[in-house]
């Protein structure tokens, strides 16, 4: 077992300047049998990045994972100089499609992920060569699922009532990457709970790295306190409707922070196809994740017979 390092990026530093980095070295621990190297499964968007993590990475890759726009959650950017609708949805294209003919090409395994929601879709999945698929809103909001009971049935009587609607977000997330952003009331979805909810960063998993002006490494957020922000040289534009995902969606599945003013809101991310979950439900109120294996598994008969 040998030290590991990998590089830290951090905004400020100059081509000249030293990139620092980050140290394992498992010697310094009582590890008496080596790890295994766990499967690489990168995500990905597109078959070009497949082709070059294949040429380039520092280890074997097993398989990729092919995540649509459609997807939940942080979504790739569109390829190239990007477009916006009218509510600033980042407007995808042919370029973001993925060419499956060159992914059956590298001859890795792959899984397809984003709108994998019917069995027809699925069965499509597997006779196009996908060695089977990635499946999150169906689950996400299943009985089993880990998101907080009484907003999981605020989902459930939205979509049953067909009034459904995801926003795929290019501001809501710090990162800078769109963000998906289901519509539901008592939420940060809505703007009046945005506006009244006090600006905190105090978990800090998605703060970037800078250099301060007197030397050494700090960390700031977009969704932290503007003034902060500004104050560890930010720009106040980058401010502008974030939100702080680690705070909302930690209380999405129950866990939010309790604050002088209450608990913190929650935020609901889910896929563009949310209203799949009608065929699940059918005339029932709730479903399990048993119930959503049984009615996708249905495809697989499609693609042996296709």
């Amino acid at each position: 077992m040998e030290p590991v390092e990998t590089r830290l990026d951090v905004m400020g530093t100059s081509a000249s300047a030293s990139v620092p980095h980050l140290r394992f070295d498992p010697s310094r621990f009582d590890i008496t049998t080596p790890p295994r190297r766990p499967a690489f499964l990168p995500i990905v968007s597109s078959h070009s990045l497949a082709s070059v993590l294949v040429r380039k990475a520092s280890g074997p890759v097993q398989g990729f994972i092919l995540e649509a726009p459609t997807a939940g959650g942080h979504n790739a950017p569109p390829r190239g100089t990007p477009t916006y609708d009218a509510l600033g949805q980042p407007q995808y294209g042919e370029r973001d499609r993925v060419d499956l003919e060159s992914m059956r090409a590298i001859g890795l395994p792959f899984w397809l992920a984003g709108g994998m929601d019917s069995p027809a879709r699925i069965g499509d999945a597997l006779a196009a060569g996908a060695a089977g698929v990635q499946v999150g809103t169906l689950f996400a909001f299943c009985r089993e699922s880990g998101v907080a009971p009484a907003l999981r049935r605020a989902v459930l009587d939205i979509v049953r009532s067909e009034r459904e609607f995801v926003l795929t977000s290019s501001r809501a997330s710090s990162t800078g990457y769109p963000f998906k952003v289901a519509s539901v009331p008592g939420t940060l979805s809505e703007r009046e709970v945005y506006a009244a909810r006090t600006r905190t960063c105090d978990l800090g998993y998605l703060r970037e790295a800078y250099v301060k002006p007197a030397g050494g490494i700090g960390y700031r957020c977009a969704a932290e306190p503007i003034a902060d922000y500004v104050s560890k040289g930010g720009d106040a534009a980058a401010t502008v409707d974030r939100n702080c995902l680690c705070n909302s969606l930690a209380a999405t599945v129950g866990l939010g922070q309790v604050r002088a003013a209450g608990i913190e809101p929650g935020l609901v991310t889910s896929g563009d196809g949310i209203g799949s979950i009608r065929a699940v439900l059918g005339d029932r109120d709730d479903y399990s994740a048993a119930d959503v294996v049984t009615y996708l598994m249905s495809a697989i008969p499609l693609a042996v017979n296709g």
